[in-house]
């Protein structure tokens, strides 16, 4: 039944994303297909290695992060507006699990449109680029995709908090915490970090209990 309201409260802006952040790495894609054609795969190749170079950053590495916090307000700033959360809680069911569940399909809706990214660079790429440096590509882009992972779940804390008082301090929590994401600008700089990225990324999830503890408590100032 959560997965439902969830589903029918965002299916709209879920083609939205769908689209839209498809339609970011389909561009990047082709804009490294249309150099392909004005200077040859070669020069490419030799800018890759030379330069260090990723090709997809100016394209590619925000739409993660603006993705996973507008899906957090489309899906919960209508819950509060609307103090439809009260009566979530108010259902005969754990609020833990009625919570978790509704991050889990927002979680599963942003990483199903993340890993469609994925697959269009990754096969894009392998159209053009050598295995190493396809991969190259495809390893520094995964801290930006778990970046919007992470904006997602903050941005949920930040929203299903009632009070405006912890709000700003939980906003600016949330962006030192994504800064994490963005420290080194050198490509696969977080290679040998990724896999606790990734753990750290998920273990955020618990912080919107916080805000939910608050609101049942009935704290709004």
């Amino acid at each position: 039944m959560i997965y439902y309201k969830e589903w029918i409260k965002t299916r709209w802006f879920l083609l939205l994303l769908f689209l839209s952040s498809n339609g970011f790495a389909g561009y990047a894609v082709l804009r490294i297909f249309r150099v392909v054609e004005l200077k040859g795969a070669a020069h490419l190749w030799e800018v890759g290695i030379i330069k260090d170079s990723v090709f997809i950053e100016s394209t590619m590495q925000f739409v993660p992060l603006i993705a996973g916090i507008l899906l957090a307000i489309v899906q919960f700033a209508p819950e509060m507006y609307h103090k439809c959360l009260k009566l979530t809680l108010h259902l005969p069911c754990s609020h833990s699990k009625m919570i978790f569940s509704m991050l889990k399909f927002g979680l599963l809706a942003v990483i199903s449109c993340f890993f469609v990214n994925l697959l269009i660079l990754f096969f894009g790429l392998q159209q053009v680029f050598a295995h190493e440096l396809y991969w190259h590509i495809i390893l520094t882009a995964l801290p930006w995709f778990l970046a919007g992972i992470a904006a997602y779940l903050l941005t949920s804390w930040v929203v299903l908090e009632p009070s405006w008082l912890y709000r700003i301090l939980f906003i600016a929590i949330s962006m030192m915490l994504i800064r994490i994401y963005f420290i080194s600008p050198y490509p696969e700089a977080y290679n040998g970090f990724l896999p606790y990225l990734t753990v750290f990324t998920f273990l955020l999830g618990s912080l919107s209990w916080i805000s939910v503890s608050h609101f049942k408590k009935g704290k709004q100032f």
